[in-house]
């Protein structure tokens, strides 16, 4: 199959996809979008929302429509980084016998990952960088795809540890959810309470899942697009001869390469989905808010002022 017969195909997979969530999952259009590109990317994604907006359903769904094994690990102050990973166990014969924890499967749900602490929140590091994990001196690969989808309630912060800096660039995607309209909101308590069930069909396979994959980065980009993209993460940075006024004057710090190197991937992403079988400035503008919005940091005087990130990154489109 040529690669623009696979792009094409893959517009049509991507709408198939959209219109079998949307059975379950009343609008949240960036919220899927986004989950979707990552998805394409082979990247993680962050879904920060108040209780009740659905980010736990949404991964459930899309893990069914992508027909990909799916676990959900509950993150509590308790949690042990063994309880992810695995341990070792003595067995009958007096062998140590290695138990796979949750996390060796394709989608992980890591539902509220700020409510552990920072020494578990880390056993995810290897897994989501590297796609493998050490335990006891012996190194184990994750079968691929392996994408961390993680929650995060931002009204909460009794019981809560942040996610550390290093953690939060290790996610491709920073997916806020709004909430519904008010026709959304009739639709979602109209379809919950009644005895009703919806069920969604397996769209795409596992391997499909990484021939798209393996389609993106093949996608050509132009060099007027990267350095676009590398201009505008540099803007981010206080300290850089590109960065403006506002972001001199409101950011601690700016976004690191990891977010030049996603927003490239990205655009691509977009584009393809698009039908476009090259992204241009446009696609990389698309998806600078969720990817750049959990890599720069406000200092005191943007909180004090009611500056938000995003205010500060569309500035700079």
């Amino acid at each position: 199959m040529s690669d623009v017969k696979a792009v094409n195909d893959l517009v049509v997979k991507y709408n198939t996809l959209k219109s079998e969530i949307s059975k379950v999952i009343v609008g949240q259009e960036d919220a899927v979008n986004f989950t979707l590109l990552s998805i394409f990317c082979g990247g993680h994604s962050l879904l920060i929302g108040v209780p009740g907006l659905a980010k736990t359903l949404l991964v459930n769904t899309v893990s069914n429509v992508l027909g990909l094994n799916f676990k959900r690990i509950q993150f509590t102050p308790d949690l042990m980084p063994s309880d992810i990973l695995g341990s070792e166990i003595l067995d009958e014969n007096r062998h140590f016998k290695f138990i796979k924890g949750p996390i060796f499967s394709n989608i992980i749900l890591a539902d509220e990952i700020n409510r552990t602490p920072p020494k578990t929140q880390a056993a995810l590091l290897e897994a989501m960088q590297e796609r493998s994990v050490t335990v006891s001196n012996n190194h184990y690969k994750l079968e691929l795809p392996f994408f961390v989808l993680a929650t995060q309630n931002p009204i909460e912060q009794e019981g809560t540890y942040p996610l550390p800096e290093a953690q939060l660039d290790r996610f491709m995607f920073s997916i806020h959810l709004e909430y519904p309209s008010f026709k959304e909101e009739v639709r979602v308590v109209k379809a919950t309470t009644s005895n009703v069930s919806t069920s969604v069909n397996a769209i795409l396979s596992s391997e499909e899942i990484i021939a798209i994959q393996e389609l993106v980065r093949k996608i050509p980009v132009t060099d007027n697009v990267i350095e676009y993209a590398v201009g505008l993460v540099g803007k981010t940075r206080p300290k850089s001869d590109a960065a403006t006024e506002l972001v001199q004057k409101y950011l601690d710090w700016g976004a690191g390469p990891r977010a030049s190197q996603n927003l490239i991937l990205a655009a691509k992403a977009h584009a393809a989905i698009n039908g476009k079988y090259s992204p241009d400035i446009e696609d990389v503008k698309a998806v600078a808010v969720p990817i750049l919005s959990h890599r720069i940091v406000k200092n005191y005087k943007a909180e004090a002022e009611g500056i938000t990130i995003q205010a500060i990154i569309k500035s700079l489109l």
